[in-house]
């Protein structure tokens, strides 16, 4: 046997000889002057270039939420130093695929010959002839072609790089980009994928597993190939033993520890908030990751970027809890059936849930829908989003009581108007626009908490269309508020916008009616706090630029007239079981396609909205002819807010100052013939027809399908509770925050 092996080295020798001198002899000529110059270029300017990197979202608390990696290429990699990376992968690996690393200068011709050796006598690959200096410059710069221009090449380079690197940056540099398999590139990432820690908690028994990966991952997979898997880790103790890294008995301790059965992938961005936040930093060079779109796409998908967002999984369970608690109709928690009229088929509906820290802009929850595996359009976030029916109503009492509107007057909650039956004749209307309406003559507050369609239909023409609109805009609503013409271009804002007629996002309205919980100042919302380059030197750090959008009395009234709707209106059943204030508005839109609850402490402020995400189809299609803002979203958000402010200090809202006393409104722009009494048909939130004219609309009070409370009771019409002093004021941060 040992004389059958020796002929064979011989003939193995003396072949490579032959080979090397016939092709030599091939490439006499053009080809050595090639393969000279490009040696000789590479002289002075060889350089490697950065490794690829995997990036990382964080949340609020620095957990991690999601990895990020280059689909077309994935590189799970997170780079570590040569001094954080143990003996026991440095040695193994060393032993296995170059044992005199640190003796030869790039190449080694004695390694290829025992190379050839063990393998015979093996029977396997155990070992390979490439120093790790060459496999460096095979992984960096020259390919794996089988040719013998590559081969010189890659010998040439291996020198020259030993030149021009440290023996320690060389391996460091190798340990880092080696392929572990698993999609696995470098040790951190393969003790993270095969061993679930990090690379520096790495033991022998460890360590000799991905030195024995090195030549093949695919095949000594221990996950597909233990038996071949052990095989080839004994073969690295043999080779620790045989450098003395290792004694026999050390090696055989060590061999009896197991293989790892379970691989733990890194975690994708399959989430809504994840994947929103990676959808901004490719979309807005705002945070430094390049100017253009591949600069971005290379930042995020390979520039080992750390994300630091606002996002909080605790309040985001919670919401999640809520609506598996209160979504009527539902198996799973997430979604109830739906018959699609348009296509004949069941489909499905849901809710969406965005939450925003009034005091910092923080966006701290979004569900944005079923689950980013079923679903993965948000539709918290997504435009245009979905019409708000009469939550928009909330942005006519801003404009009015900031004093915005067309008559100048700041008037308050105790002013009166009519929500009886209405009918206006607008400019450039064919037709007459009627509701009807039930509301008699009364109070701002008590037509909120009557959520009374004639009702603010007058104010909205009191405070003027265009106002109200801008209103919105001011308060963060990004969506358009404007029809537009047969050429595409904006004209004027629907007469009808404040029965929330056009499209709104959860998180725009979140974010708005935050601004009252913050005392008028706006926030922007955001969802990155701090982005780290691989080396973790900030280069983007979220800084708050507060923006006052209404006066604190404004944002103050607001709140006492919405808190009051919360507590004897149309949003009982948002109240919270702490007792812990709330203010809020639902929404209802026609036939119930769309309802809504929108509102907040002074902590946190959360829009709900409930619907078939395939689009506008109504609810009694789902066995819901009574599904209201104010019975389903109000009932998810109540007990949402229960769930988190349990354990959470009760905080008031603070008080306004005093106001003058209520008095009319005065003359309503565009109504004609004054105010009516009747009583009219179903529920409906009239829309603004297409091609610029209205019909004559027939609609009962309440459009947004919260009359009655939204639970079949009527509002309570006592005067709104009183709120606390002053002193008990929000703090600047909440309590349940990280």
């Amino acid at each position: 046997m040992v004389v059958v092996r020796r002929f064979l080295r011989f003939v193995f020798v003396m072949a490579a000889l032959v080979g090397v001198m016939s092709a030599s002899l091939v490439v006499i000529g053009p080809q050595v002057v090639e393969l000279v110059g490009a040696h000789r270029s590479d002289h002075e300017r060889i350089s490697l270039k950065p490794l690829a990197e995997r990036s990382l979202i964080f949340d609020s608390y620095g957990n991690l939420q999601g990895t990020m990696t280059n689909s077309a290429d994935p590189q799970n990699r997170s780079q570590v130093p040569l001094d954080e990376i143990p003996e026991t992968v440095r040695e193994s690996v060393i032993a296995q695929e170059d044992a005199s690393f640190y003796e030869h200068t790039g190449v080694n011709v004695r390694a290829i010959l025992r190379a050839v050796d063990a393998n015979l006598e093996s029977g396997d690959v155990s070992q390979g002839g490439s120093t790790i200096t060459q496999q460096v410059i095979k992984n960096s710069l020259v390919g794996d072609e089988e040719s013998f221009s590559r081969k010189l090449r890659e010998a040439f380079l291996a020198v020259e790089l030993e030149k021009q690197m440290s023996k320690d940056e060389i391996l460091e540099r190798y340990l880092n980009s080696v392929y572990f398999g698993g999609g696995a590139y470098g040790v951190q990432a393969a003790a993270e994928y095969y061993f679930h820690k990090d690379a520096g908690e790495l033991d022998w028994a460890e360590g000799a597993m991905l030195a024995a990966l090195i030549r093949a991952p695919s095949e000594y997979d221990p996950f597909k190939n233990p038996e071949l898997a052990l095989r080839r880790r004994s073969l690295v103790f043999r080779r620790l033993v045989e450098t003395g890294k290792l004694t026999e008995e050390e090696a055989a301790f060590s061999e009896g520890f197991p293989l790892p059965t379970e691989p733990n992938p890194p975690l994708p961005p399959y989430d809504y908030f994840v994947e929103e936040v990676k959808q901004q930093l490719l979309a807005d060079p705002r945070f430094g990751l390049g100017s253009t779109t591949e600069a971005r796409s290379r930042a995020v998908f390979e520039g080992g970027i750390r994300v630091y967002t606002t996002y909080d999984p605790q309040l985001q369970a919670k919401a999640i809890q809520a609506r598996q608690e209160t979504l009527p109709r539902s198996d799973d928690g997430a979604t109830f059936p739906v018959d699609n009229p348009r296509t004949g088929e069941e489909t499905f509906g849901t809710q969406a849930i965005a939450s925003v820290e009034p005091s910092t802009g923080a966006v701290r929850v979004l569900v944005g829908g079923p689950g980013f595996d079923r679903w993965q359009f948000n539709l918290a976030t997504k435009s245009p989003g979905r019409q708000p029916g009469s939550t928009m109503k909330t942005f006519t009492l801003a404009t009015l009581f900031e004093g915005d509107g067309a008559d100048g007057v700041e008037h308050v909650p105790s002013d009166t108007a009519s929500g009886s039956r209405c009918t206006f004749r607008f400019p450039g209307e064919r037709e007459l626009y009627t509701l009807s309406g039930s509301s008699g003559y009364t109070t701002i507050t008590r037509l909120t908490q009557a959520s009374s369609n004639c009702g603010f239909m007058r104010l909205s023409q009191v405070a003027g269309i265009e106002n109200v609109a801008l209103m919105a805009t001011r308060l963060g609503i990004r969506s358009t508020m404007y029809d537009r013409d047969a050429d595409g271009e904006p004209t004027q804002p629907p007469w009808n916008l404040t029965l929330g007629t056009k499209e709104v996002t959860p998180l725009d309205m979140a974010a708005a009616y935050s601004v009252f919980a913050n005392d008028g100042l706006r926030m922007e919302p955001y969802l990155v706090e701090r982005i780290e380059d691989r080396n973790g030197r900030v280069i983007y750090q979220h800084r708050p630029d507060p923006e006052r959008i209404v006066s604190t009395q404004t944002a103050r009234l607001v709140t006492e007239v919405l808190a009051a709707n919360v507590t004897g209106g149309t949003g009982r059943n948002a109240r919270i079981s702490s007792g812990q204030p709330a203010a809020g508005k639902t929404g209802t839109t026609n036939d119930s396609t769309d309802v809504w609850f929108v509102g907040y402490t002074p902590q946190l402020a959360t829009a709900v909205w409930m619907g078939a995400p395939e689009g506008s189809i109504s609810l009694a299609r789902a066995g819901l002819g009574g599904a209201t803002g104010g019975r389903y979203p109000a009932a998810t958000w109540g007990r949402y807010y229960s769930l988190i402010m349990e354990d959470v200090p009760t905080v008031e809202f603070r008080e306004p100052e005093t106001t003058r006393r209520g008095r009319s409104v005065g003359r309503i722009p565009y109504e004609s013939g004054g105010s009516g009494s009747g009583r009219g048909g179903r529920t409906t939130t009239p829309r603004r027809p297409s091609g610029g004219t209205t019909t004559t609309t027939t609609a009962p009070d309440d459009g947004d399908g919260d009359g009655g409370g939204g639970d079949g009771e009527t509002p309570d019409t006592t005067a709104p509770a009183t709120t606390a002093p002053a002193t008990t004021a929000a703090p600047a941060q909440p309590d349940f925050s990280p």
